[in-house]
């Protein structure tokens, strides 16, 4: 018989995770109950807001107790059904963590069609960073024709698809990333006007130059030095989509000074910005808008996508520190097992 294997939260990291932070163990296959079904992770998803989960702090959401399963996005094979509609071998997402096996009920699970794109996509392009892209870019961004959005970590699962957006709607689209074959990709694949290394020791000057007409949106995905130099490049009226801070989640303590607060403050007032933070899980209700036009995007060839795989669930803890390095390149998956049994 299969056993369960899954990667729980060993103890709480102070700073960056180390892979002490996480812990394997195999135990029995769960058994479904009335009305839920016995699920197969092929595919996990590994995100920066799993960071979060990791600290006891108050936050928007519950933290990951100590022993538990580390929360995360799957597409799964339906191995046993006890649900009417579902039958073995469907596809579903659902979100069931860094484990092979797990039962859930038929709110906890949505149907996927492997007809109409690749299941990954579900965890990446059309799933929860897409959606990110989207709203945070449409709705907080509100980006207007000839305006230049700038977004970091541009070629992440959210940033990649926040700058074709841009550029979809009349946009002059900057991203920035760190090492030139991010960049060239950024530029090169999927079509923004320009990528600025952070890793340059010329960096600010460089980001001048890529937006000789200063900066109208914003998408800030990474927080630090990154954010700082964004901010003072921002026009009038800008608008700031706060998505992430990967740069800080490690820090165990504040920054040494000096305190840029007042001057943040400053610009908000002096230039009439508008910042403005947002978790995607408050924007579910846009999720017919988002499938309607991120799969039209896909099938004109107008939104490109890359993929970071990683094979086997042992080797997510490592993938996932890299991600918080900025190592992968792309949407980063773990292939649990295959697409069909």
């Amino acid at each position: 018989m299969p056993v369960n294997r899954r990667i729980v939260l060993a103890e709480r990291p102070q700073g960056m995770p180390t892979p002490e932070t996480f812990r394997l163990e195999e135990g029995p296959v769960p058994t479904p109950g009335p009305d839920q079904v016995l699920l197969r992770t092929v595919w996990l998803s590994l995100d920066p807001y799993m960071r979060g989960r990791m600290s006891a702090a108050k936050s928007y959401a519950q933290p990951v107790e100590i022993g538990d399963v580390m929360v995360g996005g799957t597409v799964c094979e339906v191995v046993q059904s006890n649900a009417e509609g579902f039958g073995p071998g469907d596809l579903v997402l659902a979100q069931t963590g860094w484990q092979e096996y797990a039962v859930a009920g038929l709110k906890a699970v949505q149907k996927l069609d492997p007809g109409a794109f690749p299941p990954s996509l579900a965890l990446g392009t059309l799933g929860m960073p897409g959606l990110t892209a989207y709203v945070g870019l449409l709705d907080i961004g509100e980006p207007r024709n000839g305006e230049t959005v700038v977004v970091s970590a541009a070629a992440g699962a959210v940033g990649s698809v926040v700058g074709q957006i841009a550029r979809i709607k009349g946009c002059r689209a900057v991203g920035i990333a760190g090492g030139k074959d991010k960049c060239d990709y950024v530029t090169g694949t999927l079509g923004f006007d320009a990528c600025v290394d952070y890793k340059a020791p010329d960096f600010m000057q460089r980001l001048k130059e890529a937006c000789p007409g200063g900066i109208d949106v914003y998408f800030d995905n990474v927080g630090g030095d990154v954010a700082d130099a964004c901010m003072a490049l921002l026009n009038n009226f800008a608008r700031v989509p706060v998505c992430g801070r990967i740069a800080n989640y490690n820090d165990t303590e504040l920054p040494p000074g000096p305190n840029r607060v007042p001057q943040l403050m400053g610009l908000v007032l002096t230039r009439r910005l508008k910042v403005q933070g947002f978790i995607v899980s408050d924007r579910w209700h846009r999720m017919a808008d988002f499938h309607h036009d991120m799969g039209g995007w896909l099938r004109d060839g107008r939104i490109k996508y890359r993929e970071d795989v990683v094979e086997g669930l042992e080797k997510a803890p490592e993938a996932f520190i890299g991600l918080l390095q900025g190592r992968n390149f792309g949407k980063l998956l773990v292939r649990v097992g295959p697409d069909r049994t």
